[in-house]
């Protein structure tokens, strides 16, 4: 055999090498790319199902009215209004802005005095209400979360899933051999 016909049977020998790796990396492509969109709806599905079991209603004055408390939209309202009516509770003061301690009133709303010539302070029952709005608030915004995590997860897998299916595809191109 001449050096030409060797270095020919070597070039066709590379090719089909490289060409097999091609398409073992598109078909891993495919899979993760599967297994992401699989991935995301889980997510979506899972997040769907906590929020179901909790039975929670959007109120009357929420952007979606009366909604069960499902996907991303009634999540973000209820989150909204629960901050809106915390706001209204404290005078449009969020809980950094309000005291820690207040003073006792009595019954005519005046300031208790102690022995002391002090007015008698307790604590600031509105401002510590903040911070079961915020709980609340923190865990439904989490919940949209999820659900653009989950999407993001859909959309990229579905991206990796296509693009390995079209080097899949090239690898198997004739004009390529």
């Amino acid at each position: 055999m001449s050096t030409a016909t060797e270095l020919k049977v070597d070039t066709k020998a590379v090719i089909a090498t490289s060409n097999r790796s091609v398409a073992v990396a598109a078909l891993l492509a495919i899979v993760v790319g599967l297994g992401s969109v699989l991935g995301g709806l889980g997510g979506m599905i899972y997040t769907w199902q906590s929020a179901a079991v909790e039975n929670i209603t959007t109120p009357g004055d929420a952007a979606f009215a009366e909604s069960p408390v499902r996907g991303p939209f009634t999540m973000w309202a209820q989150a909204d209004i629960i901050t809106q009516h915390q706001l209204d509770r404290t005078d449009g003061l969020r809980y950094a802005e309000m005291p820690r301690q207040i003073p006792q009133l009595d019954e005519a709303g005046n300031a208790v005095i102690g022995t002391d010539g002090q007015p008698v302070l307790v604590t600031n029952t509105a401002r510590l209400s903040w911070l079961d709005a915020t709980a609340l608030t923190t865990v439904l915004n989490m919940g949209v979360m999820a659900y653009l995590l989950s999407l993001f997860a859909i959309v990229m897998g579905a991206a990796v899933a296509g693009l390995g299916w079209v080097v899949l595809r090239l690898s198997r191109s004739p004009a390529l051999l």
